[in-house]
């Protein structure tokens, strides 16, 4: 394949720093709500996973209907957001990441919690019957054996931030150098006439990053594992 070309390269740029920017948004509220599925009881906590887990069975479309609804410059939330924090969404960057950090949500908080649920809850017992606090045994227990879960759960959310189209289109719009990404670059290319290897080109980028994500997670998922039968055995 011939070196990418310049607009290639800033489609490219463009797609790892939503993505990245989506997972480092999305990290602590997956977790947190990982959390609090792995390890709460309570009343209504099916309605909570369920909210959790939407956007994967909502048509990307609509989880981008409601975003503009939600943030937009009209919105409360949205005019909030930009006259205090300087944040605006609309037409930017920053709502492509945002789209693509709550279309990944459910994914990453799935995987979190498989990893969370399988810590042996004993070696918990066992750090604080030896005198450490809930933050130490926390520290140094439960995140050990979930570290590559969580990594795994990124690398997943990064895979599906990368192919977000629906949601990012809606909300954001397909702005060259904006908020066109991988997805949206080549959905504007097959709306030109003779552009077939164009095409072929973005998607074979599309498939490469997409594949070594959930080859690199699958990997992690299966260290996970491994490490928490050794600690039980």
């Amino acid at each position: 394949m011939a070196p990418l070309s310049s607009a290639e390269w800033e489609v490219l740029l463009l797609s790892l720093k939503v993505s990245a920017v989506a997972m480092a948004a999305a990290l602590p509220l997956a977790f947190a709500l990982a959390w609090v599925l792995a390890r709460w009881r309570f009343p209504g906590k099916v309605l909570i996973d369920a909210l959790v887990h939407l956007p994967l069975v909502l048509p990307p479309v609509v989880t981008g209907w409601l975003l503009l609804i939600a943030l937009g410059p009209d919105a409360a939330a949205g005019a909030f957001l930009e006259r205090t924090l300087g944040l605006a969404f609309l037409f930017r960057w920053t709502g492509a990441a945002l789209a693509a950090g709550i279309m990944a949500l459910p994914l990453m908080v799935r995987a979190m919690r498989l990893s969370l649920e399988g810590v042996d809850r004993r070696l918990e017992s066992a750090a604080r019957t030896l005198g450490a606090g809930p933050w130490r045994a926390f520290a140094t227990v439960t995140l050990p054996l979930c570290v590559n879960g969580i990594l795994a759960a990124l690398v997943l959310g990064f895979a599906r931030s990368v192919g977000e189209f629906g949601a990012t289109i809606t909300f954001a719009s397909n702005i060259p150098g904006e908020t066109q990404t991988l997805p949206l670059a080549i959905y504007s290319a097959l709306q030109i006439p003779g552009s077939d290897v164009q095409v072929a080109r973005l998607a074979m980028l599309s498939v490469g990053l997409s594949l070594m994500a959930l080859v690199l997670s699958e990997g992690l998922a299966r260290r996970s594992g491994q490490e928490k039968g050794r600690h039980v055995l």
